[in-house]
């Protein structure tokens, strides 16, 4: 069986990001008895300039999307394209629009563990944002995260009180944008192939067929 790497660029915030989460492991459990996939959470920030203790998230959308109407529209289609993949959006439920600096500090700890805690920590952080309404700027809500998904709670405290890892982050953020990611989910398959957005799960499962039938006819090709 051929393995490939997915690489996610995404932001928690991005409501397009769930969505293509969702959808990206209905694609997995798809093809998962012909390639085997392991997916890495790479950062993103759509809202970099929030101040640490967040912004007005309505006010902030609305002002974002062109007025309230926009918003409602956008929210009708993100709650019935959840539901085909059994996310409950509750867009009303979230007051506080965080800068997602310190999420994605967690997530990179998390994956200095392994990918399956990266992958706990992303689903934990989407669900409280998106479903839950929980601010995930938030020092409290992280460290309740992290202890959940089986990291040392205390440790994760000493590391959100300092400046560990921001550089990091921040740098492979800027690694993206150089790349010309521009839009999130953007998801790298093999350092080589891009897929831009929230594409729907048979797409995926081409493209995750398509790429580990390449690899098989090259490793061929080699013998």
């Amino acid at each position: 069986m051929e393995r490939v790497t997915v690489d996610v660029v995404s932001d928690i915030v991005c409501p397009w990001c769930y969505l293509g989460k969702a959808r990206l492991e209905l694609a997995i459990a798809e093809v998962q008895d012909e390639v085997g996939v392991d997916v890495n959470w790479r950062p993103y920030q759509l809202n970099p300039d929030h101040p640490p203790e967040g912004v007005d998230h309505q006010n902030d959308l609305i002002s974002k999307l062109g007025g309230k109407d926009a918003v409602e529209r956008a929210h009708e289609t993100l709650t019935a394209l959840g539901k085909e993949v059994g996310i409950n959006y509750n867009f009303e439920a979230i007051k506080i629009g965080p800068n997602t600096l310190d999420a994605h500090r967690l997530l990179h700890w998390a994956m200095m563990e392994n990918r399956n805690i990266q992958d706990r920590v992303a689903n934990a952080l989407f669900k409280a944002n998106f479903e839950e309404g929980r601010n995930i700027g938030d020092h409290g809500v992280l460290l309740d995260i992290a202890e959940q998904a089986g990291l040392d709670r205390k440790l994760i405290e000493n590391l959100l009180k300092g400046d560990a890892d921001k550089d990091t982050v921040r740098s492979e953020i800027d690694a993206a944008r150089t790349m010309g990611v521009t839009g999130v989910p953007f998801m790298i398959i093999d350092g080589q192939y891009a897929i831009s957005g929230a594409q729907t799960p048979d797409v995926l499962i081409g493209a995750l067929r398509d790429i580990a039938a390449l690899k098989a006819e090259a490793r061929k090709a080699m013998n």
